[in-house]
């Protein structure tokens, strides 16, 4: 049981198609802990722009998994790139969306039986 993501839009847009369902979901487990890397790094490197364009570039992925709250984080990482905030205005905020990430990650994994 999915406690961690939610694949409602990702059944929706496939039909069920179980195969194109692991397509999305191997994905999402081999991309998004390297983006997130990246956005971290440039986070502590405040390098603004690209902290906003890896935010940016995960945030599809955790809607269609119907993350809502790390994707209400992506958003907020971007909102303080573009504003050009400090590092201690946003460290929470990444903190708990590599949580959310760690938690759902290894749910998917274990849910599909995924490397």
């Amino acid at each position: 049981m999915a406690l961690h993501y939610n694949l409602e839009k990702v059944h929706a847009i496939s039909e069920n198609d179980t195969d194109f369902v692991l397509s999305i979901l191997k994905v999402f487990i081999q991309d998004i802990p390297l983006d997130f890397f990246q956005m971290k790094e440039a986070i502590k490197n405040k390098e603004h722009q690209n902290a906003y364009s890896f935010a940016h570039k995960i945030k599809p992925s955790l809607d269609l998994l119907g993350m809502t709250i790390a994707y209400d984080e992506a958003i907020c990482i971007e909102n303080w790139s573009r504003q050009k905030g400090k590092k201690k205005e946003i460290k929470d905020t990444y903190k708990s969306l590599e949580h959310h990430l760690e938690k759902a990650i290894k749910e998917i994994k274990k849910d599909y039986n995924l490397l």
